[in-house]
């Protein structure tokens, strides 16, 4: 493939700037190609799994997320990439041809069909409907304010119009070779624990759930209209320890780090005791204030030891 697969949606929390990063901390056994089997439970913007896939040899590669409407536009890629093309064109030529102060009534108008119609998509069997409706997922996300996806109580997309000039909404390109990239994966809306028999001892499984808030102000919990709080954190470091002792596959998992706010905070160090946990630099991109978007750390944590 002479293109590069990328993420083809912008994601709260991406981890695209981080993997130049990130390739210090990989298993030796992923390095030297022993690794078969790679597993990614919150999938996102999968900036990790197209950056893996192309450089790796993998047999057997399984990617799932809580958030049907993320699966569905992953499936449609898979799966229905011309049509999908089809629609992207219809509303890059849209937006192109609106002029600057009447996008934000676009913007609404779209936004509003794409959450009236979310009771008429059926889930089981991939359709038509599918096809739309990442269209217009992908037209919201290339559109609003920041790139966020985020639900009101009701399940319905409220982010605003972000007042860009220019936006892609149709990159061909990218979609077909994400298309190909994807062709022989498997793609689930899935609990994390779902992954569990896909696991062995010739995985590597890379957890990036959603992060535990530094403080009041930056909890996002609405992506999937689940809360994921101090206990589901708990509870997946269970399912970490359980997988490391059980299937003894090579495990690294993303969160934030606490001592950005509190020094004191060991919550991880706690649930995550005995592994090893490494900090790298991230930057904050999703702050209506710009004086906040400065350096700040986050975690890696592993069950196998590196030498970055």
């Amino acid at each position: 493939m002479n293109y590069k697969a990328k993420p083809f949606l912008k994601w709260v929390g991406g981890k695209r700037q981080l993997l130049t990063q990130f390739f210090e901390y990989y298993p030796e056994s992923l390095r030297n190609r022993t690794i078969q089997n790679y597993v990614e439970p919150f999938l996102g913007g999968g900036a990790v799994f197209f950056e893996l896939y192309q450089k790796y040899d993998f047999k057997n590669v399984y990617l799932s997320d809580l958030n049907q409407d993320l699966i569905s536009a992953y499936q449609v890629v898979q799966q229905k990439p011309n049509l999908l093309l089809e629609w992207l064109y219809h509303y890059q030529k849209k937006y192109d041809q609106t002029e600057q102060p009447k996008r934000n009534e676009l913007f609404l108008n779209i936004r509003n069909e794409f959450n009236e119609r979310r009771f008429d998509i059926k889930t089981k069997k991939l359709d038509e409907n599918w096809v739309l409706r990442t269209a217009q997922l992908i037209f919201l996300n290339k559109t609003c304010f920041n790139g966020l996806y985020r639900l009101n109580s009701k399940g319905a997309f409220n982010v605003s119009y972000g007042k860009y000039k220019k936006a892609v909404i149709l990159d061909a390109p990218n979609i077909l070779a994400v298309s190909k990239v994807l062709e022989n994966v498997e793609i689930c809306h899935a609990d994390y624990s779902a992954c569990w028999d896909k696991i062995d001892a010739h995985t590597f499984v890379y957890f990036d759930p959603p992060y535990r808030p530094l403080n009041a102000t930056s909890s996002f919990t609405t992506y999937t209209g689940l809360e994921f709080g101090e206990t589901h954190q708990l509870k997946l470091a269970d399912f970490f320890h359980k997988l490391d002792k059980e299937k003894n596959a090579k495990l690294m998992l993303s969160n934030s780090d606490p001592t950005n706010e509190n020094p004191n905070d060991n919550f991880f160090e706690k649930a995550y005791y005995g592994y090893s946990i490494a900090k790298i630099s991230a930057g904050r991109v999703v702050n209506s204030n710009g004086k906040k978007r400065g350096k700040i750390t986050e975690l890696l944590i592993t069950n196998y030891k590196h030498e970055p």
